[in-house]
């Protein structure tokens, strides 16, 4: 995914230096055979957007649509499909990226025995999520957006530093029958 990345910065300086060259008024300095051309904006403008459709016709540009892959955290990507992921004992810390949600078929998600003391609030929208593992994880908070998980059946917070509050927030849009893993 870093060549794509790549080739997408390198496609975005080329269409630049093709503005910058033609100047940013209207009229670009006539050629040195005599002949005239005009280069506006909106036509620089429509010149980037072929090449970037171009682009990811060819795959060479991610696109959370495309049906392709999802970066979730620094080095790890995955396929926009996957319905369980284990980023478990990998000593991850931080927090997994936004884009998670864009696996809209996760139905797994562990994340225990990592270093995560955070959660991006985009968890929530993962509509199809059933078991979330975030236990042995060192979290000083929890997003309230794990509330809108209607269909989380369990709910593993053993062996973390959750916040009493925030979990009683989130307890009260979560089903009744979720089950809840404390120590």
């Amino acid at each position: 995914m870093q060549i794509f990345g790549l080739i997408s910065l390198m496609l975005v300086m080329v269409i630049g230096a093709i503005f910058l060259v033609s100047g940013m008024s209207s009229t670009v300095l006539p050629p040195s055979d005599g002949s005239s051309t005009k280069s506006t904006y909106s036509e620089a403008l429509d010149m980037a957007n072929e090449v970037s459709e171009v682009a990811q016709e060819r795959d060479l540009i991610y696109s959370p649509t495309s049906g392709k892959s999802v970066t979730v955290y620094d080095g790890i990507t995955v396929p926009d499909n996957t319905t369980a992921l284990d980023l478990s004992g990998r000593g991850l810390s931080g927090s997994l990226k936004a884009e998670i949600r864009y696996l809209a078929n996760l139905k797994e998600l562990n994340l225990s025995q990592n270093n995560f003391t955070g959660l991006p609030a985009e968890i929530g929208q993962l509509s199809r999520l059933e078991v979330l593992n975030l236990s042995d994880n060192p979290f000083t908070g929890l997003p309230y957006e794990i509330g809108n998980l209607a269909n989380l059946k369990t709910l593993d917070l053993r062996s973390t530093s959750y916040s009493v509050y925030d979990l009683e927030v989130i307890k009260k849009n979560l089903n009744a029958d979720v089950k809840i893993l404390t120590d």
